[in-house]
């Protein structure tokens, strides 16, 4: 599996509850917090429901 970068780069502050769970199942909790995850489709569906909230990069 390829691996991606995300970072967060907007506030979950009203968020709905939803998004905010996504934000931290994908490990992001801060702003500018960058987390690598390897690209399955779970983590790529996450992705396409924050991908307002995110930054993503391939590495």
């Amino acid at each position: 599996m390829k691996k991606i970068k995300v970072t967060q780069i907007k506030s979950a502050i009203d968020r709905s509850e939803r998004q905010k769970l996504t934000l931290q199942a994908l490990g992001l909790n801060k702003m500018n917090a960058a987390k690598e995850v390897e690209a399955t489709p779970q983590i790529l569906g996450m992705i396409r429901k924050v991908n307002h909230l995110i930054k993503v990069e391939e590495l």
